[in-house]
């Protein structure tokens, strides 16, 4: 092994698989400051952005989801078995000695190319129930770091797995960490954050943000509506995504509530510390950060995510007492109602808040990035003195 690692991180396409690999690569800057990060992705403008704002090099691998039609079929298998091609020959030419798979497509096909090239690589599972890559390959895997125990019963039986939780993005983590330094109750650490003396006014955020929160953009507000008088010392902030900002607006102002909506909150982390209520997705990097930030959440797992990940998540949360799950597929045009049912309770009652506070913050594992970092070093180097990702 070369004194300067090339560690490729292959993925994205989501939120969710991009900003764990960025809180990744932060910590093996620190514990391995000479290595060489690349990131390889679908070419998102968002990710290459950030990416390179992060000082990384970022590469387009062609990629493409299931198809749901016979023109998508003909393009998924070409845009893919090229991708793959062109991952074979990245790995080779630009010296990548380690890839971590992230999860989504291009991940799909780097991972293949690492293993035809019998390079190391780990997988990052962020849902309870793994992706079929993850399953095909885990027991090739030098190790799957898994957000869920419950991932182990559906990998191989060889497989090596630590549970280390989902990375968060780093303001999390610092949040994180400063809260739990203070030595103070966590609603009082809480309010710490904020920098108020005295009792703020309570928040109810909203996320959207990706293709699937169009339905979130369309009931909340009505599902608002029905909350009344429930409403009056609430603020509320809605993520609406691309594209839908307008349309949300005006759905607010025809259901006579004052809402601040925003295309994106990009300071989402000291929001959601500071905030009392979310409704949100339930993929399995936000409900890491939801775990970092203790906040109460209604999840509403997208409908449409791959073999129902999303809600085999939403039900580990809910199991332990953590967020209340409104199951979108079954409400037949009825989401609106659902919504206010699950959410009146918890609008009206501050301990059954502060209960679900401590359960969710229970779950929440800040160490994470910095378990898989030094897994990357470990399966790099052989070091025994990297801290177990368990």
């Amino acid at each position: 092994m070369t004194a300067a690692p090339h560690i490729l991180f292959a993925g994205g396409g989501a939120a969710g698989y991009f900003f764990p690999g960025v809180a990744v690569a932060e910590h093996l800057r620190k514990c391995l400051p000479q290595s060489k990060i690349t990131f390889a992705g679908p070419g998102r403008a968002r990710e290459k952005h950030a990416t390179r704002t992060a000082g990384y090099q970022y590469v387009t691998i062609l990629s493409q989801p299931v198809p749901q039609n016979p023109i998508q079929a003909l393009r998924f298998v070409t845009d893919n078995v090229a991708g793959y091609c062109a991952a074979r020959w990245m790995l080779r030419e630009r010296g990548v000695d380690l890839v971590v798979g992230l999860g989504g497509f291009t991940s799909t096909a780097v991972v293949r190319a690492a293993v035809d090239r019998e390079i190391p690589f780990l997988l990052l599972e962020q849902n309870s129930l793994p992706s079929r890559t993850t399953r095909w390959l885990s027991e090739a895997a030098a190790l799957v770091c898994a957000g869920f125990e419950e991932v182990r019963p559906h990998l191989h039986v060889q497989a090596s797995v630590a549970i280390t939780g989902n990375p968060a993005r780093p303001a999390f983590e610092q949040l994180c960490r400063r809260m739990s330094s203070s030595g103070r109750s966590l609603e009082a650490a809480k309010l710490s954050l904020t920098g108020e003396r005295f009792p703020r006014q309570k928040r109810l955020v909203v996320i959207g943000g990706a293709g699937g929160a169009r339905s979130l953009n369309e009931s909340v507000p009505k599902a608002l509506k029905q909350l009344g008088e429930t409403l009056s010392d609430w603020q509320i902030i809605h993520q609406t995504g691309e594209g839908q900002l307008q349309e949300t607006e005006n759905r607010y102002r025809q259901c006579g509530i004052d809402a601040l909506t925003v295309t994106f909150i990009d300071e989402i982390a000291s929001v959601l510390f500071a905030s009392d209520v979310v409704v949100c997705r339930s993929g399995g990097t936000t409900l890491a950060e939801l775990a970092l930030a203790g906040v109460p959440a209604v999840l509403v797992p997208y409908p449409q995510s791959t073999d129902d990940q999303q809600i085999a998540n939403a039900k580990v949360f809910a199991a332990a007492g953590a967020c209340r799950l409104v199951d979108e597929s079954s409400q037949r045009n009825m989401l609106d109602k659902a919504l206010a049912r699950e959410l009146t309770p918890l609008m009206l009652d501050e301990q059954l808040r502060r209960e679900m506070s401590h359960s969710i913050h229970a779950l929440a594992r800040p160490d994470s990035s910095a378990d898989i970092a030094a897994a990357i070093k470990n399966t790099l180097y052989g070091s025994s003195s990297s801290r177990e990702a368990a």
